[in-house]
């Protein structure tokens, strides 16, 4: 594997390295050692997918209230999207800022997304499907949201009319949502 550190702090990219013959590919997605070896959180407790029927969907921006934190491995299964972070951590030099990357079936890319960070994603493509590693394990009391369409964050949408649900719809903006120390 390897480790790309993303413009937000804390945050990887990290990719496949394949071992490739006539018959495809192998490549080891997740090592503790090495994620240890990276300073990075590696007890995940729980594992998660999320199926999209069609393209333009959009979910998030979703995070969960400290203690409940949520550090995030995700990486698509089927489809394609446009995987969105949101640094939360206000005494983080990224602060507010955020970062995309496109997932894909094909590309087998992984994003580490660090606890105090929002996560959401635009699909692609119809099908669209995401895993996720997650640590510690979802807890409904502590699920929490800012606003897809907040214009301080100001996010780059690539596809016009997203198709939401009423919660993501209601998220509070980044100024008045619950942030990390």
């Amino acid at each position: 594997m390897r480790f790309v550190a993303l413009p937000i702090s804390g945050a990887f990219r990290i990719e496949l390295e394949r071992r490739e013959d006539h018959r495809g590919f192998f490549a080891r997605t997740f090592c503790a050692g090495e994620f240890g070896a990276q300073g990075l959180n590696a007890t995940f407790v729980q594992q998660s997918v999320s199926f999209n029927a069609r393209k333009g969907t959009l979910r998030g921006l979703h995070y969960q209230a400290d203690p409940h934190a949520e550090t995030k491995l995700v990486r698509c299964t089927a489809g394609a999207v446009f995987d969105v972070l949101v640094d939360l951590r206000r005494s983080s030099p990224t602060f507010g800022r955020w970062h995309a990357e496109t997932l894909t079936a094909d590309n087998h890319t992984t994003l580490y997304i660090p606890a105090g960070c929002a996560h959401g994603f635009q699909t692609l493509q119809d099908g669209s499907e995401l895993l996720y590693d997650i640590t510690p394990a979802y807890v409904a009391e502590a699920a929490r949201g800012v606003a897809y369409d907040d214009a301080v964050i100001a996010i780059d949408w690539p596809l016009p009319h997203p198709i939401l649900s009423e919660a993501d719809r209601a998220r509070p903006l980044l100024a008045a949502a619950e942030t990390f120390a």
